[in-house]
């Protein structure tokens, strides 16, 4: 495996190194049970414990210390018990299923200093570690790669911790190493000295300079650039503001009596087609799934239904221009445009683009009422696909998807390569200003044109627009994978089954009637 690029007319290589990767899979019992190396309640009293496999011994052979300074000889770390291992995971499953466990991270990729500083990166926090009890010198305990786990635990429940442990033979390895901190500042203490002792902005920059020269050369330089700047800013990481309640959004005993059809359209190489039936039937829809292929030969037509929603995921590809491709499609076929603007002129009509059906919409706008001044949608400014968990505001706006909505802040996936918004010469900030629906908000709250906050380098942040009477909405962020809580990479502990972003469905159930 490779990757090559053009810099300054030479061709780049990257070999992949000489590997095996043995890839395995198993059952998920309960997805809400993810563990991850986040280290949480910064606020509370927790504790950073080290399960250590290799008892003690921390062998340097053939680590990245030893690597760093070309010493080919030395122990490797070994599996001296399997037993130890196969304890291990079924302490670890029970101490998860007990929701003993905040945050779980490997040890044995880079060493003890690697793995707390990447649990300390994840959280933007600081930490204090004592490795007294981790070994006999201080460089062996930062570097060696021993197999053994760090789990963050609340200090309250520590006992409870070590009689599982206790339980699966490992409480003669199971070491309290120190506490996470609010604090920027990471500290290694051996004796009672420190050995290191830095911020975490100075430790994040070092541990992603590599990937920020590679970006450098391969991306967009300048977006390169302002992500690693990122790493220094005083950041309070992704967050959410309601100016509603998502506990109002059932539906009504009457609603629930019919389910009004929507066709869930797609074409060759769409996948986002199932997320978005679920997230429309669960507000109370009839979803069928349409091909293009189906209007064409007139298996279906789009008179059948009272909503179209255009879905997303690499429609030819994802080729460039994919979206535009596919309006193509239906704008050089005088029997399918005909349809489309039929449907579209229909007041009691509603319609959805997101990802390439956003894109798909925007060059459809002719057909469509009061969307003369939407924007095209062009290559990302990073000149590369962007697959993220972005923070969105939504915008006061006529799009019947978002009302009572308007002021609030939430987190959103985005996967796309072609997001940026374009608008025709001619039309003015105030045109452009009473058809945006979502915008790309930094972590404060403010309209963004920085990355990777604006994934793609809309203008002003925009990245969702309506026509004129809100019937239709186009955007680029995939609500439909995030409107059940546990689809969310991150959300406040409050939620419950159903996420925010379920509101914009029931909204359209709801204009139904």
């Amino acid at each position: 495996m490779q990757t090559s690029w053009q810099h300054h007319g030479q061709t780049k290589l990257v070999l992949s190194p000489v590997s095996l990767i043995v890839t395995a899979y198993a059952p998920v019992d309960d997805v809400h049970k993810t563990l991850t190396p986040e280290l949480r309640y910064l606020d509370q009293d927790t504790v950073l414990m080290l399960i250590d496999l290799g008892r003690g011994q921390n062998r340097l052979g053939g680590s990245v210390l030893a690597q760093v300074y070309d010493e080919s000889a030395g122990v490797v770390p070994d599996l001296d018990s399997p037993g130890d291992l196969a304890q291990l995971f079924a302490a670890i499953q029970q101490l998860n299923q007990q929701s003993l466990l905040l945050a779980c991270h490997d040890r044995s990729d880079g060493g003890l200093l690697a793995t707390l500083c990447e649990m300390t990166f994840a959280a933007r926090c600081g930490l204090q570690i004592d490795l007294d009890p981790v070994g006999s010198d201080a460089l062996s305990a930062l570097f060696s790669e021993e197999l053994g786990v760090v789990v963050q635990v609340r200090q309250a429940q520590i006992s409870m911790v070590m009689d599982i442990l206790t339980q699966h033979g490992l409480q003669d390895c199971s070491l309290i190493i120190g506490t996470p901190s609010v604090e920027q500042t990471i500290c290694f203490l051996w004796e009672g000295n420190p050995v290191l002792l830095a911020s975490r902005s100075d430790l994040q920059k070092i541990w992603s300079e590599t990937s920020f020269r590679m970006q450098s050369l391969r991306d967009n330089p300048d977006c390169a650039r302002q992500q690693f700047d990122f790493i220094e800013e005083d950041d309070p990481g992704l967050n959410v503001r309601l100016n509603f309640d998502p506990a109002e959004s059932a539906l009504s005993p009457v609603l629930l009596k019919k389910r009004p059809r929507v066709a869930i359209l797609r074409e060759q190489g769409v996948n986002g087609h199932v997320e978005m039936a679920a997230a429309f039937d669960r507000a109370g829809f009839e979803c069928i799934d349409v091909h293009m292929s189906d209007l064409s030969s007139g298996r279906h037509h789009l008179k059948e239904f009272v909503g179209l929603v255009a879905c997303g995921g690499f429609s030819y590809g994802d080729v460039l221009g994919a979206g535009g491709g596919w309006a193509k499609s239906i704008l050089f076929n005088a029997h399918l445009k005909d349809m489309f603007e039929e449907f579209f002129g229909n007041p009691d009509h509603f319609g959805l683009g997101v990802c390439n059906g956003c894109q798909m919409f925007s060059y459809l706008k002719a057909l469509i009422p009061g969307a003369d001044h939407w924007p095209v949608f062009k290559r990302n400014a990073s000149d590369q696909f962007e697959a993220r968990f972005s923070l969105v505001e939504v915008v006061s706006s006529p799009s019947i998807f978002l009302q009572d909505m308007a002021g609030s802040r939430l987190p959103v996936a985005v996967a796309h390569g072609e997001g940026r918004a374009q608008w025709a010469e001619g039309v003015s900030e105030d045109e452009q200003e009473q058809l945006v629906a979502l915008r790309y908000v930094d972590h404060a709250g403010t309209a963004t044109e920085q990355y990777p906050m604006n994934p793609n380098g809309s203008p002003s942040g925009v990245t969702g627009l309506a026509n004129a009477d809100g019937r239709f909405t186009i955007m680029m962020p995939h609500p439909e994978r995030c409107f059940r809580t546990v689809q969310n990479s991150w959300h406040p502990d409050s939620w419950g089954g159903d996420a925010p972003w379920l509101r914009m469905f029931l909204n359209a159930r709801k204009w139904v009637g």
